[in-house]
């Protein structure tokens, strides 16, 4: 299992990196939020190596419109994953599953993931479509070992300290960045 944290505006640009490879970091939300951290954030990532991950907090409106925000914003480097963090209450699982492939469409050669939390998998998901991988919220269970019978790719753990702590479901950080479509390690 590989160790990492997704960070937002509410973290510092300096978050820790030591014993992590990865890092998903909040890029937008809807079609008029940008983290204002996101750039540095990124960067810190970069420069320790760690595997990128961006996210976008997707809220009611055009799944299109919310996609193409949110990949107009970064600019991707092969091997970068992207998310879709479904948490708004008036989201649901159709919106839900139009964003992750108009993202997919838009972004290929990228894997695209879906972040929520065991509630809105069991409750408002119908479809099981997860893109490349389900990011699994699930606090309540050991690292690595969420309470849901779907394969997982990404575990969030603990939110512990104000940090969200996350596993990878990958036998080394090489291992992660050939399944994220990186050819060779980051530079």
């Amino acid at each position: 299992m590989l160790h990492g944290i997704d960070v937002s505006s509410h973290n510092s640009e300096n978050y820790p990196v030591e014993g992590y490879d990865f890092v998903f970091v909040k890029v937008t939300e809807g079609t008029s939020y940008t983290n204002p951290k996101w750039v540095k954030q990124r960067d810190r990532a970069r420069r320790e190596g760690l595997v990128v991950g961006y996210y976008h907090y997707v809220t009611p409106g055009s799944m299109s419109a919310q996609g193409d925000y949110f990949l107009g914003k970064i600019a991707l480097r092969e091997g970068d994953v992207l998310a879709l963090d479904w948490e708004h209450a008036d989201v649901w699982g159709r919106d839900k599953d139009r964003w992750l492939d108009y993202v997919r469409q838009e972004a290929s050669g990228h894997k695209v993931v879906l972040y929520c939390n065991r509630d809105y998998w069991f409750n408002r998901d119908t479809t099981s479509d997860a893109g490349d991988g389900l990011w699994i919220a699930d606090p309540g269970h050991a690292a690595g070992h969420p309470a849901v019978q779907h394969p997982w790719t990404f575990h969030q753990y603990s939110w512990a300290g104000g940090l969200d702590r996350n596993v990878g479901r990958f036998a080394d950080r090489a291992a992660l960045r050939a399944w994220a479509g990186a050819a060779r390690e980051a530079e």
